[in-house]
């Protein structure tokens, strides 16, 4: 009874110690303030934190009547692919927790760069969240920059065809022009 005693003990002491290495860490949410359509994010982890993993949220509001285009980069780097953090995804959420676009990977080791790109968003609060996992004991850090662009109306595509019309009508009559006067 007392050897299983003290095995249960062990066990769950190891246990405890196990979750202690895959703590989570990060500063989470942190606000974007998005007044110029853009800006930048990213964060830093003091060293000692092998093997905990992060999931940090940088929230933004879409404003006004006209949705925007979403653009965004992060990425990461080491002296080698064993040192620093790995960044294991990038993705787009709204308000509600709901995922609207996932991230694109385009390298990893020593050089972790992300890009995530999507269109029409309407006004409402989301956010970008960054993934990873510190893979040594020395401090790491991310950065990226987000942008948005206004997607324009649809009066705005009907102006530029009408525009693209009368500029072909023009260059029409100038060419009938030319060729009657040779």
């Amino acid at each position: 009874m007392k050897k299983s005693l003290i095995a249960a003990l062990v066990l769950a002491g190891a246990s405890f110690g196990s979750s202690a290495v895959l703590a989570q860490v990060g500063e989470s949410p942190q606000p974007l303030d998005l007044d110029d359509i853009s800006a930048f994010f990213g964060d830093t982890f003091a060293a000692g934190n092998e093997g905990a993993t992060f999931a940090d949220r940088f929230t933004f509001t879409v404003d006004g009547t006209v949705g925007a285009n979403l653009d965004a980069v992060v990425a990461s780097i080491a002296r080698s692919a064993d040192v620093g953090l790995d960044i294991t995804a990038l993705a787009l959420y709204g308000a509600d927790d709901s995922l609207i676009s996932g991230g694109t990977l385009l390298q990893s080791g020593v050089f972790d760069l992300w890009t995530i790109s999507t269109n029409n968003l309407v006004a409402g609060d989301y956010y970008l969240q960054v993934s990873g996992a510190l893979v040594s004991d020395t401090s790491a850090s991310f950065g990226g920059a987000i942008a948005l662009a206004p997607v324009p109306e649809p009066g705005t595509y009907g102006m530029v065809l009408g525009g693209l019309g009368v500029l072909g009508l023009l260059a029409r009559r100038r060419r009938m022009q030319a060729g009657g006067q040779a």
